[in-house]
Parts: structure tokens; C-alpha cells; sequence
């Protein structure tokens, strides 16, 4: 079975760390708050190239937070790719804001910045920037835009840690950023996790009381925040884990630039274009093709775990019918049905991908 995610695999090679961590969290009763937080902050900090980062209780919290801390008129606009997962919208009108979705970019898959342009609107306050599947956002026109209309930019970077655009981290490049750590992201906690990252102080402050129920000091609460809070021991694992995060990412180019290669004669399937300026880390590799529902079946009766990321745009979901964008001949309102995903990630060696590539070329729709 060639895995499409392999957790285990990932913390048996890093036992002896990720053990001592735990236990150095149990031996000091330090589960919420101190310096194990503390540190992990810094450390995400640093390696993103952020002055600033704010653990919470995972990505989704680590949304809505970002976007409370902007204090944007009640229901604003805010700009949302298609193609994405769940949370980066719902996060939006659980603030009393309005989402309004943009195009998907069909190389990169990442919000399209002309698209951006037409749906602004003297509402529009926001524009949610997601780094899908580890590939960034052209982030310099999207900057220019937002410039232009007075727009915050938030990253969400829950699929994107470490990436790259122009040679600067994601999350250290728009207004704010957002991160999450579920398990199965390229940095995963052992349960929920998230962050938030910014270069300005006063937005990490505001963000720090939202999430600690409106309050710096104990009991001093100067308004009505939450409860989301990263804990110790997700911290301390996050830590270990952040110091191999460099090597887990250069495997997974290397496992995508080797699909790229064996897989760029297959006629019946469109891979994923990494632009000349991005560092792709490669969360999900996804590839495009008509015959999706029975190529899953088949890799599967070949021992292939595969994924579908995600079987329908978001303007498609019951949840956003009131929106009434289902209909709009957007590429991510035509491409849903056809994106797969293979695995990827640092537990594949060159001969799985063999394989995975093996079963692609002798699938016979």
C-alpha cells in the first residue's frame, strides 16, 4: 500500500524528541500557556520572518481572530478563492462579513488576481490570499491591488508552510497570516493547533486578547474575546517538529519534481504548474483529469491512496447557495470534478512514486 499520508512513519523517525518533549510538558504541568508557547512563537516567528506570532487553537480560530483584529465595518467584503477549504470563507461571515468569491488560477490553482479585480466593489475590505496546496499567491500584484482600494491582505497559510514567493516566507508578506497545524499539514501538531503571524504589533496585541478572552493581563479584561489558545504540549511537539521541516519539505519537491517529470508525456492528465517565483512546498500534489472518479478506483485496486481536494468549489456548497456564484462559469466551478490528488510527502521513497506513476500509464478508462 503506497500511503497517501503516513503520521506514524513521521514520528518514528523522530521518537526519541517528540517523547522528551511530551514528557518535559507532563514533568511541569505546563499544558497552557508558558514558556514552551513562548518559545514555539519564536521560533515559527523567526523561521517565517515575522516580528510577531500569536499560538491559537487552530486554523479556522486562527481566521476569525485575524479578521476581528481588523476591525472592518460590519458586514465588508471580503474577497475568497473558490478553490479552497471551508474555513477560509466561513470565517468571514461568522464575523458579520460578507464573502464573495473569486476565480481559481488553472495552473497554480491560487485566487486569481484579474479575477480579484472585477468582483471589488466600495464594500470590499479584505482579500483572503490562500496558498493552496503549498503553492503561493502572486502576492506583488495582489499587494498593488490592495494599495489601490485600501484592502487588507490575509494570508491563509494553512497549507503553505515554508513556501516561498520571490525568496520571502509566506506569512511574513500581507497584513497578517494565518496557519494552521492539523495533523496532516507539512507542520502538524498531535491535535489542533494554529497561529497567527504579523510585522505589526499592534495587530499581534489585539489578536493575543481575542484569543485570550479579551485580556493581556489576569482578569483584566478590556473586552469580550475567547477562548482559542495553542497549548503546551502541541507547542513542544511543534518545535521538534519545526527543526526538521526544511528536509520534510525539500523531499516533497523532490517527490513532486520526479511525478512532473515521469508524468509530463500523459495525455489525459494536466499537472500543476510551479511559477518561476514560487517555492511550492507541495502540501497536496494535484493533478486534472476528466476520467477523476475512475482513476481513483483503479490507483486504489493498486494499492494507491489518493485524495480529493476538494470535490466541490465552495460557491457550489449548500452552505452558500444564498450566494448565487454555483453558476458562474468559473475554472473552479468546472474543475471540481476533475482534481486528484496523489500522495506526497516525506515517508515516499522514488520507488513508491514508481509505482503511483506505473498505475497512472496502465489505467485504461
Amino acid at each position: 500500500m503506497i500511503k497517501f499520508l503516513d503520521l506514524s512513519a513521521q514520528y518514528q523517525s523522530i521518537k526519541p524528541e517528540v517523547d522528551q518533549a511530551i514528557q518535559a510538558v507532563i514533568n511541569e504541568s505546563a499544558f497552557i500557556g508558558g514558556h514552551y508557547v513562548k518559545q514555539f512563537e519564536k521560533d515559527f516567528a523567526d523561521y517565517i520572518n515575522a516580528k510577531y506570532c500569536v499560538g491559537v487553537g487552530n486554523g479556522t480560530d486562527a481566521i476569525e481572530i485575524a479578521i476581528e483584529a481588523l476591525d472592518l465595518p460590519s458586514g465588508s467584503e471580503i474577497i475568497v478563492p473558490a478553490n479552497s477549504f471551508i474555513a477560509s470563507s466561513e470565517a468571514v461571515t461568522r464575523q458579520g462579513h460578507k464573502v464573495i468569491f473569486a476565480d481559481a488560477d488553472p495552473e497554480s490553482y491560487v485566487i486569481s488576481v484579474d479575477d480579484i479585480k472585477e468582483r471589488i466593489t466600495q464594500k470590499t475590505k479584505a482579500i483572503i490570499a490562500v496558498h493552496l496546496y503549498g503553492h503561493p499567491c502572486d502576492m506583488d500584484p495582489l499587494i498593488d491591488l490592495a494599495k489601490e482600494n485600501s484592502l487588507y491582505i490575509i494570508e491563509d497559510c494553512a497549507q503553505a508552510h515554508g513556501a516561498e514567493y520571490r525568496g520571502k516566507k509566506v506569512g511574513s508578506i500581507g497584513n497578517i497570516a494565518t496557519f494552521s497545524f492539523y495533523p496532516g499539514k507539512n507542520l502538524g501538531a498531535y491535535g489542533d493547533g494554529g497561529a497567527i503571524t504579523t510585522n505589526d504589533e499592534t495587530l499581534a496585541i489585539k489578536c493575543r486578547m481575542i484569543a485570550n478572552h479579551g485580556r493581556i493581563a489576569k482578569y483584566d479584561h478590556e473586552f469580550e474575546g475567547r477562548n482559542s489558545r495553542l497549548d503546551g504540549l502541541q507547542a513542544a511537539i511543534l518545535r521538534v517538529k519545526l527543526k526538521h521541516l526544511p528536509t520534510w519539505t525539500e523531499q516533497r519537491i523532490k517527490i513532486a519534481d520526479l511525478y512532473s517529470d515521469l508524468l509530463k508525456d500523459e495525455k489525459n492528465i494536466t499537472l500543476p504548474v510551479r511559477k518561476g517565483w514560487a517555492k511550492q512546498v507541495y502540501h497536496l500534489f494535484v493533478i486534472r483529469t476528466e476520467k477523476r472518479d475512475e482513476l481513483k478506483k483503479y490507483l486504489g485496486e493498486q494499492g494507491v491512496q489518493t485524495g480529493i481536494h476538494y470535490p466541490k468549489s465552495l460557491p457550489k456548497l449548500k452552505a452558500y447557495e444564498y450566494i448565487g456564484q454555483a453558476q458562474e462559469a468559473m475554472f473552479a466551478n468546472q474543475s471540481d470534478t476533475a482534481l486528484l490528488s496523489l500522495p506526497i510527502g516525506e515517508h515516499l521513497a522514488e520507488m513508491d512514486v514508481m509505482k503511483v506513476v506505473e498505475a497512472i500509464r496502465a489505467f485504461r478508462p
